[in-house]
This record gives structure tokens, sequence and C-alpha cells, in this order.
């Protein structure tokens, strides 16, 4: 088969929208699957509906991968995004060709030319997913490193060059999974300005001139479907090495004033795309529902013998039990209006069901001591400060986790093996919680809830502080172990 690319689509006579030839308005640092299903479907839904009229340069956070550039080049920036899920009930699946991509740049072989785009007037946007681990400071980068290790260095060089040439600032849209991505990043340019010392004026101009925003982004993305390129791709008429999976839902909660909006067309192009002033509500809301429900729930299913999420959604006890977390412990914590929360909530529960994937419970599990104290402990804290009493399912999530790492009597490779009706399976977080664990492997269930409880580490001494916790995760142990997980969840509902 041909390689995607503009010709290729002119012979199959492709009826889609497709935009050749546009000024770059938009750098984006990384290259990835993620915003490739998000941000760039979004401005490529600009482009056709709104004439935004914009290209992207795709830039790699580290570099050192040419074949990567190379792959973008070989396709002309092209490539097709499939979004596959929910709506209303009913399973969809959307195909695309995006071709709001110019060109993907190499900042250790392109560092000039990335320094060049500086120049160019028309640049307005600057996007970033560079992993959490990307918005961190590294005073060993210097500003004559080509380039600077950091992506904060690489993007303070870049804007010191755009400062130099007397032409206007940008919208700074970090989308990495930091909380107060903005003011981190913010934070971190600062420092190097600092550092270089590059002169108050320059520092006087880093803002208002330039608009740093905290951003919430929210899609499940799946990437490159290695399994299923082939069979997509006879199905496609073409090769595609750069084909990108995602769900169909999507949210984009920006910080940002409403003069983003007269240059960003997201409204007119339809796009779940929100301004606020504050957008710490909304990353409550996903971490504590989304995220929150994951956690408060997939341990105790899995226990019960399930191992993809779409399985719990599917069993009415386990669906009932995340429900009643949901809508009766979670909801009631957070302050943005009940409907909308509803809504949001009732979106989780068609993402969950998706039909296009298998969302392993293992996988969820891993790290599942730092998830529960960030995702599940605010909410059972705040429901007993709001409630004044505890909440029945997230108080057994917190049974659920012990009983999933108490089950593991002996060490694997990096992990403690645990066993599940006869069934082993891998328990894999920090080692020096496997290491806690594993000294527990004998206590009884009293004794490992009190040490669990009480380990400062783990929990800064929130647990201890709540009145009754102790007895009713004991009581909750013990229930597990005389009648089975399963039936303890259904204990939850009655």
């Amino acid at each position: 088969m041909d390689c995607l690319n503009y010709e290729t689509l002119t012979r199959q006579d492709y009826g889609g929208y497709l935009l050749r030839e546009a000024p770059e308005r938009v750098l984006q640092f990384g290259e990835g699957g993620f915003l490739r299903a998000f941000a760039e479907h979004f401005i490529d839904k600009m482009n056709e509906k709104t004439g935004f009229n914009g290209k992207v340069v795709l830039v790699q956070p580290r570099g050192g991968h040419p074949e990567i550039s190379d792959a973008f080049r070989k396709q002309e920036g092209l490539y097709t995004l499939i979004l596959r899920g929910r709506e209303n009930g009913e399973a969809v699946a959307r195909k695309r060709v995006i071709s709001c991509v110019s060109r993907c740049l190499d900042p250790k072989a392109d560092w000039d030319v990335l320094l060049d785009c500086a120049e160019n007037p028309d640049l307005r946007f600057i996007l970033s997913n560079t992993t959490e681990a990307g918005i961190a400071f590294d005073p060993a980068c210097k500003l004559s490193d080509a380039p600077p290790a950091s992506f904060p260095g690489k993007l303070t060089a870049f804007l010191y060059r755009r400062y130099q040439r007397g032409l206007p600032g940008f919208w700074i849209l970090p989308c990495e999974l930091n909380d107060h991505n903005g003011d981190l990043l913010r934070d971190c340019l600062l420092k190097y300005a600092a550092l270089w010392e590059l002169g108050d004026d320059f520092t006087a101009w880093l803002e208002p001139e330039n608009h740093i925003c905290s951003t919430v982004v929210d899609r499940i993305v799946t990437g490159y479907p290695r399994t299923e390129a082939p069979a997509l791709c006879r199905e496609l008429g073409y090769e595609d090495a750069l084909l990108d999976t995602g769900e169909v839902f999507a949210s984009w909660v920006i910080e940002a004033p409403e003069a983003l909006a007269e240059e960003l067309p997201f409204r007119e192009a339809g796009l779940p795309i929100q301004l606020v002033e504050d957008h710490v509500p909304y990353k409550q809301r996903k971490v504590r529902i989304l995220n929150g429900v994951h956690t408060s729930m997939v341990l105790a299913a899995y226990l019960a013998g399930r191992n993809i999420v779409r399985e719990c959604m599917e069993d009415e006890m386990i669906h009932g039990f995340m429900n009643r977390a949901v809508y009766e412990e979670i909801i009631p914590t957070l302050d943005l209006p009940r409907k909308e929360l509803e809504d949001f909530a009732a979106a989780v529960s068609e993402r969950f069901n998706n039909p296009y994937i298998d969302h392993a419970l293992l996988s969820i599990a891993l790290n599942s001591t730092a998830k529960w104290k960030a995702r599940v402990l605010p909410s059972l804290t705040e429901y007993v400060r709001r409630m004044g009493k505890l909440p029945v399912c997230l108080t057994f999530s917190f049974a659920a986790y012990i009983a999933f790492y108490h089950a593991a009597k002996e060490r694997g490779e990096g992990c403690l093996i645990g066993c599940r009706n006869g069934e082993a399976y891998e328990i894999r977080d920090d080692q020096w919680v496997l290491d806690f664990y594993y000294d527990h492997r004998n206590d009884g269930p009293q004794e490992i809830t009190r040490a669990v409880i009480r380990n400062a580490d783990m929990w800064d001494g929130a647990l201890e502080a709540l009145p009754a916790f102790e007895s009713a995760v004991i009581a909750c142990l013990e229930r597990i172990e005389a009648i089975g997980m399963y039936e303890s969840i259904k204990g939850c509902l009655l």
C-alpha cells in the first residue's frame, strides 16, 4: 500500500477536509499520541469550521529521535485519528485525517530552526505535554546550550529570541497533568530568566505580554493501535505510521480571560473547551470523580473476579457500588453546580463502558497507595467534614485497598505476589510501600489496619484523625475474610 500523504489521498478521491497550506500559528512541545488526538483534533476542526487557518509545528520535548520527524516528513504532517466510544448509549467510531500539522522538529538536530520559529509573526499559541516531570527547573541548563535539556529551559530561550525581535508574546497552554500547571511553568521561566541574567525588561515582558494559563485536559488516548494497525490500514487503503486512537469524549478547561476566545474560535467550532476564572474546581471534578471512582472501585472489583473496567460496568453490584460512591459520597464534596457534576459523572459511566477499550484493572492498580491518597482521601475527609459521618463506599474502598496489598505473601521482581482465588497477581508500587506490606504480611485484620492507618509516610496523619475510621475498616476487612469480596460489595448497597 502507498504511504499516507496528499498525493495518496488525491488518488483515492478523499472527500474529507484537508488544509494543505496555511501559516504556522501554533508551536507544540510534544508530538505524542495524546495531543495529536486532543489539541490537533480541535485545531483541525477549527480550521474546517471557522477559517482559523493555522498549522502546528510539533517539537520533540527532548529530541534525539530523527525517525519521528522523518515519519511526519514522509506523511507531509498527515495522520489518521480514530475516535471510538459511546455517545448517548450507542457505540460510535469516527475516522478523520488530521491535516493541521506542518512539520516535526528534533531540537537536538534542529535547534536553530526551532529558534527561527520565534521570528514568525503569525505564531500566536504555544502548547505542551511533556509529562508531569517535564515542567521542572534544571539549574544545569544554560542559555548557550543547543538546546537546553529541560522543556522550560527550551521555552525560555525561545521566548527570549521572540523578545529580542520585538514581537508580541503568546498564549501558552501547558497540558501536563501537574496541579496548577500554568503557575508551575511560569515559575520555571522566571527562574531561568534570573539564572541566565536576561534582564528586568525581559522579565517584565514575560507577563502580561505572554498569557500562561493553567489547564485541565481530559481524553483517554490509546495511541497507535499496534495489534489493529495492519487491518485498519488495509481498510483505509494506505500505510499510516502515525495512526492515533482515542475515545470520543474530550474536555479542555482553560483558566484564561475571555480574550482567548477572540483569537481561538473554539465556540464557533462547537468544541468542548471552557474558559473559566478558576480551573481548580474542574481539576477536583476530574480527579475525584473520574480518577477517584477508578481507584475506589478497581481493587475491590479485581478481588471480586473482574479483570477489565467494562466488566465492572456490566456487573449490577459493582456498577451500583460505583454509582453510590460517585453520586452519594463524591459529588456532595464538590462545589460546582450539582447538575454539571452529575452530567460529568454520567459521561464517566459511558466512558468506562467503552466497547473499544479493554482497560485492565491491574494497570489502574499500579501505585494505588499514592493514587488513593490523591484521588480518594480528599473526598473521604471532605465528606466527613460536611456530613459528620463516614462514607460507606469510600471507607470500604480503603479496606479493599488493604486487602489487595495484604494478599501478598511473597516477593517478586520489583513487586509483591498476591493471590486471587488461587491465581497469582503482581502488586506494583514504590519499593518502600512494598517493603511495608511484606513486613506486615502475617498481621491479622486489626493489626494490618492499625499499621496502615498510622503510617505517616502514606497518609500524613489524615486517617488517624477520622473518628471511628479504624474500627470501620477493621469491620470491612473481617467481613471480606468471612464472606468474600463480592458479597461484601453487595453489603455496601444495603
